[in-house]
């Protein structure tokens, strides 16, 4: 059998149709190489042979005793059954104790006379040292010799446990992977000889089997490093050729032009540009300035500027003859972004229009729910070239827009937007337009390298001049209530300071959201019963509250993702100019909303929000000259993983910390998310979180060998095992990034 086609080889012929269809249904098993890769979770020590005489309390043990007594003892007024076996070896006694459904096997088994193997990790109880629930083999006292090679076998060995299902359990999914270990002697090996030598790896044979079969610790540690290593190089590999394969395609450079539509907004900007701005904006010009497409993530903290910086490129590809189109994931920051841009181009944002600059460009606002005339006009300006930039919605994406000539992407909040989503407006240009993707989510170094492995990366980390520090605070709503009183007191006094407020609720509490709801009643009932059950706060229900009660006096609107898009637009438009001083909204205002004078935030029920969620609703205050003020309301005990939490949030503004915090108490999965299974489901031993090293260097070998040999002529087993990773989704998913 050749080295590959044993690894493709189905399971079901090898282990049987019931089995293998089970693995396939639930474990997505399919091959001898699936199976090989499904490593143990961990492993059981079961411990030397031990005589009774002589064992240690609290550790795994392993004995060879006979069965000397056996009953069923009744407690619980006869509802509760309990097995007791009494052991003898000749040098002391021990009582062995199962429970529940555990007994009838054991009880059926475990006759007086009966010799057997017993492991399990010794207690004390009522005095008496005792095994609970032990796993055991029975010993056949007619073969001395069997019987010596079966207490080898089974005792002082390192037990796997694999992650199983219902269906099928751990044993018998060991019992598969006997099967099957033989085919570890196949394994293309994806490591040049050379990288595995320098690095003092094991073989992969090998590595598979001392993961699923150690004789020891060492074994297993050995095992993983190998592991770790190949699941992060191969995807580094995949990613660098990627990147490779970008630098191929054909794009314009967009160079800068003096005396252009730059440098007369440069002129007119009140305030110095950071040092951040400055450097990440000389990253992007250079990279603009190239004829193949920029593929750049621009990571900024929530306010640090970003939108600046893109607008400098956006002008700079519009100086060069191109247009640029900004990709927003709601309409609210489409809208908000169009406003903010007009406002800082000025006279230079209405080129063609009275009173315009000579200089100037059109930029148009393209969203879904435009009136029409204000969409064909709009429409027009992009094919004409007469916009130079167009800021919209997925609205942007549909087939009847087109461009004149599109040179940059730039897509806002990234981890909003499906990758065709990205895909499809870059393929809009008439060449590929170059591309740059900007998060207000402090994303680590090492999910960086994973997720978005395909970009460069640049990251703004210092507030601009003129950005004040937010004050943050958990505030216990049930065990202080005063402190919830003194919160709105504290609202009340921002206002009247001239300042503005926002309070934020996990929920919108309309008809549509009850109607939803259809176990509505047993919930309400539930939540009476233990108030932890109850629904998340509502924005209408808390706005309605305030009014009449701790605002009251006070002009105090909402904003909810379901309102009619220009009766948000009037809000946050009245909200802007002052004339509304408590906004209580839904998370709509989580990303891009800019408004200075909103000093303070109130976030209700904090608990229910993820870690990275409060940073971003937290940046929407302290954006002006007045420090911001946050209070992060909850309800969970003081105790509760929840509040920890919350104190996380408060006692730093450092988002890549906090994102580090909410990685590890996540764990990848949901990091990584639906969008990026193919990395997820290629990932079984590497843990973004804590194998930052493997990752860094994996990326500096893959960088060198894809640099030396795109096209891994040279690594025939490197590349058959890319084939293997980058089926066709996975092939889709790196694609588009």
């Amino acid at each position: 059998m050749d080295r590959v086609s044993s690894f493709d080889e189905p399971l079901k012929k090898l282990l049987g149709g019931a089995t293998a269809k089970v693995m396939a249904e639930h474990l997505d098993l399919h091959t001898v190489g699936d199976l090989l890769h499904h490593y143990p979770r961990r492993y059981e020590e079961r411990g030397k042979l031990t005589a009774l005489a002589d064992l240690p309390l609290d550790e795994h043990v392993t004995v060879v005793a006979q069965v000397a007594d056996a009953r069923i003892l009744m407690f619980n007024n006869g509802r509760g059954k309990r097995l007791e076996v009494t052991l003898t070896d000749g040098s002391g006694r021990l009582q062995l104790v199962f429970f529940g459904h555990g007994v009838h096997k054991p009880h059926k088994e475990l006759l007086p006379g009966r010799q057997a193997m017993f492991a399990g990790k010794v207690s004390v109880f009522n005095r008496k040292m005792q095994l609970a629930h032990p796993t055991y083999q029975l010993l056949d006292a007619s073969d001395a010799d069997e019987a010596t090679e079966a207490v080898d076998a089974f005792a002082g060995r390192l037990l796997p446990i694999y992650p199983a299902c219902k269906q099928l359990d751990s044993w018998r999914i060991a019992k598969a992977v006997d099967a099957v270990l033989p085919s570890a002697q196949d394994a293309a090996d994806p490591l040049p000889a050379s990288l595995r030598e320098g690095r003092g790896f094991t073989p992969l044979p090998e590595a598979l089997l001392k993961v699923h079969r150690p004789q020891t610790k060492a074994d297993v540690e050995d095992a993983k490093a190998r592991l770790k290593w190949d699941e992060a190089f191969v995807l580094q590999v995949a990613l660098a050729r990627r990147r490779y394969a970008d630098t191929q395609l054909p794009a314009l450079a967009r160079r800068p032009v003096a005396d252009g539509l730059l440098d007369a907004f440069d002129a007119k900007l009140p305030f110095t540009l950071t040092e951040g701005q400055e450097k990440v904006s000389e990253e992007i010009f250079d990279d603009l300035a190239t004829d193949h497409p920029m593929h750049r993530l621009l990571q900024g903290e929530v306010g640090s500027g970003k939108t600046m910086v893109a607008l400098r490129a956006m002008l700079t590809v519009v100086d060069a003859g191109g247009q640029a189109a900004m990709l927003a994931p709601t309409e609210v920051l489409a809208q908000q972004h169009h406003r903010s841009i007009t406002e800082m181009m000025g006279e230079l944002a209405e080129g063609g229009m009275l009173g315009g600059s000579d200089r100037g460009t059109k930029v148009v606002l393209l969203t879904g729910s435009m009136g029409m005339a204000a969409r064909r006009q709009a429409l027009l300006d992009l094919v004409t070239g007469e916009a130079g930039i167009v800021i919209g919605t997925h609205a942007l994406i549909e087939d009847k827009v087109q461009f004149h000539d599109l040179g940059l992407v730039v897509v806002d909040e990234q981890h909003r937007f499906g990758v065709e989503q990205r895909d499809a407006l870059r393929s809009k240009g008439k060449q590929p337009p170059h591309l740059l993707v900007m998060t207000a989510t402090p994303i680590p170094r090492t999910v960086a390298m994973t997720v978005f492995g395909d970009l460069e990366t640049s990251v703004l980390d210092q507030l601009p001049a003129g950005r004040s520090p937010i004050a943050s605070h958990v505030v216990p709503a049930t065990d202080k209530p005063h402190f919830l009183a003194r919160a709105w007191e504290r609202v009340r006094e921002e206002v009247e300071n001239g300042h503005q407020a926002y309070v934020v609720c996990p929920r919108i509490g309309d008809d549509a959201e009850e109607a939803e709801g259809k176990k509505g009643k047993a919930k309400k009932k539930a939540a009476e019963e233990d108030p932890e059950k109850r629904p998340p706060l509502a924005v209408l229900d808390i706005a309605d509250e305030l009014r009449k009660g701790a605002l009251a006096g006070l002009t105090v609107e909402v904003l909810h993702g379901r309102m009619h898009p220009d009766e948000k637009d009037d809000v946050m438009r009245r909200f802007a100019a002052g004339d509304v001083d408590v906004l209580v909204a839904t998370t709509v205002i989580e990303v891009g909303v800019n408004v200075p004078n909103a000093t303070a935030m109130v976030i209700m029920d904090a608990d229910r929000f993820g870690v990275s969620q409060l940073h971003q609703l937290r940046g929407r205050v302290g954006r002006g000259s007045a420090p911001g003020l946050c209070l992060l309301v909850s309800e969970a005990h003081e105790a509760s993983p929840a509040r920890a939490r919350l104190s996380a949030v408060a006692a730093t503004l450092d988002g890549f910390e906090l994102s580090r915090i909410d990685l590890e108490q996540r764990r990848e999965g949901d990091v990584l998310g639906q969008a990026q299974s193919g990395v997820r489901s290629s990932l079984r031993m590497l843990t973004v979180i804590d194998d930052e090293e493997v990752i860094a260097a994996a990326r500096e070998e893959a960088v060198a060998i894809v640099a030396a040999d795109p096209e891994l002529e040279h690594l025939p087993e490197l590349r058959t095992v890319l084939a293997a990773l980058l089926d066709k989704d996975r092939e889709e998913y790196l694609d588009k990034g």
